[in-house]
């Protein structure tokens, strides 16, 4: 049981997390072993997603005045709270995690501003990461870069050949 203070510490935290996390995820976990939420923590962990446990009466006083409020309903049962600057990563380890695991629920939750159902959420885990896009832009605009020089290089290179040529004919 939590004595006031440690009410109000709850309250101020999960707040904070609601509003600075571009990534609110919400699961049910009824039936996990406590070695298997430890697993998922871990790797939740390894990629900058908090996974946290839940207090639901508590969890829906902090929801009241942030961008999250639309998910207050999810907060039932035995919840637990996937935390993110990356929606996507932890979309992925939710879902991977939920297909080897029955016992973990992906209900839904909140990306940016947009609501997320549970289809939405597995969806998303379908999307490259971040580092993934942004290693193939790179690779499309250095690749077009290198032929776009290499056709301007040409020429140049030809018509120097071609002067050299004639200045040499003439001499």
């Amino acid at each position: 049981m939590m004595n006031k203070n440690q009410k109000v510490n709850y309250i101020k935290e999960m707040k904070n997390s609601f509003e600075t996390n571009e990534s609110v995820l919400v699961t049910h976990y009824q039936g996990l072993t406590m070695k298997e939420l430890d697993e998922l923590r871990s790797e939740m962990r390894k990629h900058g997603v908090l996974f946290k446990i839940t207090k639901n009466r508590i969890t829906k006083l902090a929801l009241k005045d942030t961008k999250c409020k639309e998910i207050a309903d999810l907060f039932s049962g035995p919840t637990a709270v996937a935390f993110s600057k990356d929606a996507i990563s932890s979309a992925k380890i939710l879902a991977k995690f939920s297909k080897n695991n029955e016992n973990l629920k992906i209900l839904g939750g909140i990306m940016g501003n947009e609501l997320l159902k549970s289809e939405d959420i597995k969806r998303i885990a379908t999307f490259p990461l971040l580092d993934e896009s942004r290693s193939k832009i790179i690779g499309i605009l250095t690749s077009s870069a290198q032929k776009i020089i290499s056709i301007l290089l040409a020429p140049g290179s030809k018509i120097a050949i071609l002067a050299h040529e004639k200045s040499k004919q003439s001499t």
